[in-house]
């Protein structure tokens, strides 16, 4: 019965909220397929293969942003050109980046971290997913960290203790807030305001999907996801929200109108009845499905082709004509005019993840390149990109030389055995 219910709020919701113009509908109603299936319904092996699909996807996008993130696409295209899957993760180590300088293609950074911490999250808490729970997790994994600054080992050598600390100043800014939710609330909105520096950042949208391998229904995934945005404010907790149904929906439907129109009917806080402003999260998504459908209009890409395209110059390595790259460039420009100030900001990384969504029409290889491209955050983008559309595929559709060398690289150098994580997963 509340599956029903759901199902026909979301209906309502969607009729009243997708309007025609020009002509057009920028969001499409959803397939009878998207409802049709839940997690639960899934075979082991399949919904291991979703899993699977879903913990590596993201480790590609991940790994193939690695090497570039914060870039600007103009520097990306001086030194790779059209960068079309794994390159040498070349840049100094940091505590959110790589953990070893100038790594092997299919390094990852704190984004696939994040997918091993809620693994073990997971495993640790399956009949109790609380903030409360969530907040003592992330704390004990913080304190585990400094008691290990007491060993001989790290005692006795200075570069082991150049490591432990850049693990500790990772989670630091996170067990400060984690710390402080269960002290009283006043300290916990102190942190909270002052976390990275009070920016509006995407640190949900780093853990959140996984809530969607795990849940039966997109609104569950986003009420669970909701409740472990302990580090988001203001709108960033319905993205961070949102990203967990999106991926949830993927693991019912390879269809994307269904995928992406998740931004559209799952609400349960009302976020659309906002007075004045209505739901943020939502305008920017339909602002970016408007842009790449106008964008592929031949109609305009032709007018374009009478004109000087020396600034479409097409980048090396880029599988496409002219007016493929035209198009691409000028979802680009489009992005480009609402950057924010800060690279991590969650309503930039939104904007970005629909737009590749939509224009790579659930292609893994289309969307993660074009995403990669761009630039800016780009491996956190990749990653919450590659987490929908490998859940959507599973691991059996994903390219084959990227998953294997990614799976390769991930338990061999960087100690993470994605293909156990998906199974303990499955175990639950």
């Amino acid at each position: 019965m509340r599956n029903l219910i759901f199902l026909l709020s979301s209906a309502l919701l969607l009729i009243t909220s997708c309007k025609k113009e020009n002509g057009s509908t920028a969001i499409k109603s959803p397939t009878k397929e998207a409802y049709s299936l839940n997690s639960q319904t899934l075979s082991a092996e399949d919904r291991y293969d979703k899993i699977l699909g879903a913990l590596v996807g993201s480790a590609i996008g991940d790994a193939m942003g690695a090497s570039t993130e914060m870039w600007h696409r103009k520097d990306i295209q001086l030194k790779y050109g059209y960068i079309q899957g794994l390159t040498p993760a070349v840049r100094e180590q940091s505590p959110e980046g790589t953990w070893g300088h100038n790594l092997n293609a299919g390094s990852t950074t704190d984004d696939t971290r994040w997918k091993f911490l809620m693994v073990k999250y997971l495993s640790q808490n399956k009949v109790s997913l609380t903030p409360n729970a969530f907040a003592k997790f992330i704390s004990a994994y913080y304190g585990d960290l400094t008691k290990e600054l007491g060993a001989k080992e790290i005692s006795s050598n200075p570069d082991m203790l150049d490591v432990q600390i850049e693990k500790i100043d990772w989670i630091k800014e996170w067990a400060r807030v984690a710390i402080a939710y269960q002290k009283d609330n006043a300290s916990y909105q102190k942190a909270q305001n002052r976390f990275y520096g009070g920016e509006m950042s995407c640190a949900g949208q780093l853990y959140t999907p996984m809530f969607g391998l795990v849940t039966s229904n997109p609104e569950d995934a986003y009420n669970v996801a909701y409740d472990h945005t302990l580090f988001d404010i203001g709108y960033a907790k319905d993205i961070s929200a949102l990203v967990a149904a999106m991926t949830q929906m993927a693991m019912q439907t390879r269809n994307m109108d269904s995928i992406i129109n998740t931004a559209t009917l799952v609400d349960p806080h009302g976020y659309q009845d906002s007075r004045l402003v209505g739901r943020i999260s939502y305008a920017s998504a339909d602002a970016s499905i408007k842009s790449v459908l106008a964008i592929k209009e031949k109609v305009l890409i032709d007018s374009l082709v009478e004109k000087d395209t020396s600034i479409f110059k097409i980048p090396k390595g880029f599988q496409g004509n002219q007016k493929d790259w035209m198009r691409q460039e000028m979802a680009y420009q489009m992005l480009e005019k609402d950057e924010k100030a800060i690279a991590f900001h969650s309503g930039e990384i939104w904007q970005i993840l629909i737009t590749g969504l939509q224009f790579g029409e659930g292609d893994f290889t289309k969307t993660i390149q074009f995403i990669v491209n761009y630039g800016r955050d780009n491996d956190t983008v990749a990653a919450v990109a590659g987490m929908i559309l490998g859940a959507k595929d599973g691991y059996s559709n994903l390219p084959k030389e990227l998953k294997e060398e990614v799976l390769k690289v991930s338990r061999e150098q960087m100690g993470i055995d994605l293909e156990a994580l998906a199974k303990e997963m499955v175990s639950q």
